[in-house]
């Protein structure tokens, strides 16, 4: 009963961070809610027993990612912050598909037949999840290619934003 509780207390943190992602309008402030988003997600990864998911989520994607995107922000978007508004004028479009992703995503999962009771596998004794998990990601046959794409396409965005900063002077 208490990993239920917990499990919607991170679902309400998550959704709720998430939604404030996209309605506010500074986009520094956008970018706090998705580190308090990726923080939620982080929990539940926790609550699962996946210790090493929850860190890398921590340390990768809110201390990594997000604060990137908030230098590229700063330094890409200085003059437009503050001479123009951070309204996008499609949210009602936006609305309608994100509700309509949500009904789809409900009947798929309702077709799995999953229910709020069913927990999670107990790992076997003799298994280290870890070592699975390094074998997974840097197997040739695995995610070995979409993880070093990952990397690169970060660091090209990294590399665009210090850029487009620098030509503008």
């Amino acid at each position: 009963m208490g990993a239920q509780i917990l499990f919607f207390l991170c679902a309400a943190l998550i959704l709720i961070s998430a939604i404030m992602v996209v309605t506010v309008r500074n986009l520094i402030h956008a970018a706090l809610w998705l580190i308090a988003t990726l923080f939620g997600a982080a929990l539940l990864y926790a609550s699962l027993d996946a210790s090493f998911i929850a860190v890398v989520q921590v340390v990768v994607y809110i201390g990594a990612i997000a604060i990137m995107f908030i230098f590229a922000v700063m330094l890409t978007r200085r003059e437009l912050l503050i001479k123009t508004d951070q309204t996008n004028a499609n949210w009602p479009l936006a609305l309608g598909l994100s509700a309509v992703m949500l009904v789809a995503l409900g009947y798929v999962i309702g077709g799995f037949g999953v229910t709020l009771n069913t927990t999670p596998a107990a790992i076997p004794a003799g298994v280290d999840p870890l070592t699975l998990l390094g074998k997974a990601l840097l197997a040739p046959e695995a995610y070995v290619l979409p993880f070093e794409v990952a990397s690169v396409l970060l660091l090209a965005a990294m590399v665009g934003a210090v850029y487009v900063a620098m030509n503008k002077k």
